[in-house]
């Protein structure tokens, strides 16, 4: 029992010490970056969701598996088991499989340096003080730019020196990342290179306005993605809150009567 317990203490100890160090790194990294609000309006529009998920399983699929999504789950956006069969299974799956991807994790990591992550819950992972994790998303999926120093050709304003390429370029073109010199306010004698914008260099098949809403949709899709449920369990929270307001109220009416009943 007691090298049980010393055993737990020093697991508990490591992952305190893990978090710990960890954090700061988290902290410094979103520090900086100032998030663009991702379009809440997508999050429960079943076309936007059905748009988002088509691009989902075009661009993102490829790479990064959702394993904890069956494709026959997308006909609680209204796309029936024909459509899904025709329009988003190229492979031979079946569908009431698993998003899974092809790629095994040892060529993934010779080939980008470590395995592409898993996106079933990449909604909620990425939330931050910074901003919801839509909000991450909206702004990383719409911040790649052109950096010759980057072994993909591509860097990312959200996500510095990742190493995902930019696999929407053809939609949103190619844009390349303007910095100015500016005095590091903690340290006057040092400069510090500030964004200043984004210039497009080889325009892409949509235009700035169009790109936003392909991206609001995806975002809207991987939203849905990590809690199927949620305007279920929303809607679930609200009756159960209703009826304990009915409920508690004649209880606390006859309790207090009862009270009271000897003084008065």
């Amino acid at each position: 029992m007691k090298l049980i317990k010393s055993t737990l203490t020093a697991a508990l100890a490591g992952v305190t010490l893990v978090i710990a160090g960890l954090c700061p790194v988290a902290q410094a990294a979103e520090a900086d970056i100032r998030l663009d609000r991702a379009p809440a309006d997508r999050f429960t529009d079943l076309q936007a969701l059905q748009r988002g998920a088509a691009m989902f399983v075009n661009y993102c699929l490829n790479c990064h598996s959702a394993q904890s999504m069956r494709y026959n789950r997308l006909k609680d956006i209204g796309i029936s088991d024909e459509q899904i069969k025709n329009n988003l299974l190229f492979t031979g799956e079946k569908v009431g499989e698993l998003m899974t991807i092809s790629m095994s994790k040892k060529d993934a990591k010779e080939w980008f340096g470590a395995p592409p992550p898993d996106l079933s819950v990449i909604a909620r992972a990425r939330a931050s003080g910074a901003g919801s994790g839509a909000d991450w998303l909206y702004t990383y999926l719409r911040t790649f730019y052109r950096d010759p120093s980057r072994e993909s050709g591509w860097n990312n304003l959200a996500f510095a020196n990742v190493g995902m390429p930019h696999v929407l370029y053809d939609l949103q073109g190619e844009q390349v990342a303007r910095f100015v010199k500016e005095k590091d306010p903690h340290d006057p004698s040092k400069t510090v290179s500030k964004f200043a914008g984004f210039e497009i260099v080889k325009p892409g098949k949509m235009n700035e306005l169009e790109f936003d809403n392909a991206i609001g949709d995806l975002v809207g899709y991987l939203v849905w993605m990590a809690e199927p449920v949620a305007s279920q369990r929303k809607q679930l929270g609200i009756a159960v809150l209703i009826f304990l307001g009915l409920f508690l109220f004649p209880c606390a009416w006859m309790l207090n009567r009862s009270y009271w009943k000897d003084i008065h």
